[in-house]
């Protein structure tokens, strides 16, 4: 028989954009979620089902609601710094969110390289208060004006 596990503490929220490598980070990590994550065990940490449970939820409804729950957002948007309704979003929800940008972050394997590269960096932020949106390359992260 197997003991159900302890809660895990949800801190990190990977939008549909990115969610080939979200699906791979639940296997490694029980802080990681997505849009429809049916939730699941690891290292006896029981993860939630995700309260998103689509991708076709609008940018504005979800990331106030990933905000509400504290989460740090990782997304993949090279132009976010253009996006008007979603810097807005971001803004007045307090939301706190990376975005892995520049030509590096096209496909799975590239997205958790720059991931791995700037782990430390993002985690960091995780302590910090929103909102913000940092932009992350391989080799950088840099904050995003929310104006």
């Amino acid at each position: 028989m197997t003991r159900p596990g302890k809660p895990a503490v949800v801190r990190f929220y990977f939008d549909a954009d990115v969610l080939g490598l979200a699906k791979v980070l639940v296997q490694v990590r029980p802080d990681v979620t997505y849009p429809g994550d049916p939730g699941g065990t690891l290292h006896r940490r029981t993860r939630p089902p995700c309260p998103i449970t689509s991708t076709d939820v609008k940018d504005d409804v979800w990331i106030a609601q990933v905000a509400s729950l504290g989460w740090l957002i990782i997304t993949r948007d090279s132009r976010i710094a253009s996006k008007r309704a979603e810097l807005a979003a971001v803004r007045d929800s307090g939301a706190r969110m990376v975005a892995l940008s520049g030509p590096e972050t096209v496909g799975t394997w590239s997205q958790l390289e720059v991931l791995c590269c700037q782990r430390r960096a993002i985690e960091r932020q995780f302590e910090e208060p929103g909102p913000f949106i940092y932009s992350a390359t391989r080799t950088a992260l840099g904050a995003v004006s929310l104006n």
